[in-house]
């Protein structure tokens, strides 16, 4: 496999780009070698600037659940541009994409759209302070929500990747104000409330924690984070930039029947362009300027060109709920297919998987949170990595991200991945 054009690419990039990317975990520095870049996708494959073909299990990190340039969403994004792309001001678009939201996601009674999931979880939290007068959060080990500052404490993904858990940049203050407890410890979550009497003004997570790898809540956790901030005045902010319209329609709160106060959603809701939103209880919403005093603001936010591909992309999802018993049905069989292939080479390593996300975890323990997530060997992923790589096999670069299955991945294209599964296995072992 050449890949000569990328390798030119990546070394101008370096020039003008810090690391060359223009988000960290792109650069490969986990996994070793450089990065491709990608100069087209179709379907269930990306093709790179060496025109090399690889079957996607990344889907530019979660929005391309139906595939690359599904006919609806491109359509729409072509009809959409007719008429300028971008107004600054409000339209019908916006409109009939939150009644949408609303309708998908009951406990959201009303959404503000912004421009990515980093710019919801912060006006998420921003909000929750506000509505409570309180100033502290509380956030998960592992659970990462975006690079803002209250969010890069004992954060998740980029930051483990980087070795750079703490970033410079974030003050004293800020850090103070978060509070960090491990995924799937409601007594750890009680003793910080205890701690911190009436002073607590969020708990924020991913339900399904996808930036340590995919790690699923245990049983009574969501429920009991729920109890515990109806007990003390707590906003409950679910993450579901990842869950949201991938696990289900209403997504992990439709799975796990348990609502949140507050959800920050993201990727989906886009249909590949950069959205982002946050809504829930009106009493709640209701505190976001201009008919409350939290303020949040964004020029481009409710693009039409994004809206159009969004509403293209969640009507869809709405209308065909069968595509979430194809997606989970698909994961299982890749999932069934690496559990027989370790057996086959004698290997114990942890495979964690819930609808059409799923993980392999290169540790005989079981992964629930993120410390059992750092005893992975992360230099035997990333020659796993590279492996399936030369397969023909995408993967997220990183041990710590989970992966993202497609409508379009196929029967043969099932039996392709596991076979490629058993092939680099065999080889680094």
């Amino acid at each position: 496999m050449k890949i000569d054009n990328s390798k030119e690419l990546f070394s101008k990039a370096q020039k003008f780009i810090p690391g060359g990317v223009n988000s960290p975990v792109r650069a490969f520095k986990s996994v070793g070698g450089d990065p491709l870049f990608i100069k087209s996708a179709k379907g269930a494959f990306m093709y790179d600037a060496d025109d090399n073909e690889y079957v996607d299990l990344i889907n530019s990190w979660g929005p391309m659940i139906l595939g690359h340039s599904h006919p609806d969403i491109e359509g729409a994004v072509a009809e959409a541009i007719k008429s300028s792309l971008s107004f600054g001001a409000p339209t019908e678009k916006e409109i009939i994409i939150a009644e949408l939201i609303c309708k998908m996601v009951p406990s959201v009674e009303k959404v503000r759209m912004v421009n990515s999931g980093t710019e919801a979880t912060m006006s998420a939290i921003r909000l929750a302070r506000g509505y409570t007068n309180r100033e502290k959060i509380i956030k998960f080990e592992g659970c990462y929500h975006g690079h803002g500052d209250s969010f890069l404490i004992a954060a998740g993904s980029g930051a483990a990747t980087m070795g750079v858990p703490n970033s410079p940049g974030v003050t004293e203050g800020v850090a103070k104000d978060t509070l960090t407890a491990p995924f799937n410890d409601l007594v750890a979550v009680k003793h910080l409330i205890e701690s911190n009497p009436d002073n607590i003004a969020a708990i924020i997570l991913e339900p399904v924690a996808g930036n340590m790898g995919c790690i699923t809540p245990v049983e009574g956790y969501l429920q009991g984070l729920r109890s515990l901030c109806d007990q003390h005045g707590i906003v409950l902010i679910f993450d579901e930039v990842m869950t949201g319209f991938r696990l289900a329609r209403g997504g992990a709160q439709e799975l796990f029947n348990v609502s949140a106060d507050l959800t920050t959603m993201g990727k989906i809701i886009g249909g590949g362009m950069p959205v982002g939103a946050y809504g829930g209880k009106r009493e709640i919403m209701e505190f976001v300027s201009p008919v409350g005093p939290v303020y949040q603001a964004g020029t481009l936010s409710g693009n039409p060109v994004a809206m159009a591909a969004g509403y293209a992309m969640l009507s869809y999802l709405y209308s065909n709920p069968a595509v979430y018993e194809q997606l989970d049905a698909t994961t299982k069989q890749i999932e069934a297919g690496f559990r027989d292939n370790l057996t086959k080479l004698g290997l114990d390593y942890t495979i964690n998987q819930l609808g059409s996300m799923i993980s392999i975890f290169f540790s005989n323990q079981k992964i629930t949170d993120f410390e059992s997530a750092k005893t992975c060997d992360t230099e035997l992923f990333g020659k796993y990595f590279r492996g399936m790589l030369n397969e023909g096999i995408y993967l997220a670069p990183s041990q710590f991200e989970t992966l993202f299955i497609s409508t379009e991945i196929t029967e043969n294209l099932v039996q392709k991945i596991v076979d490629a599964n058993y092939k680099v296995l065999q080889d680094i072992h």
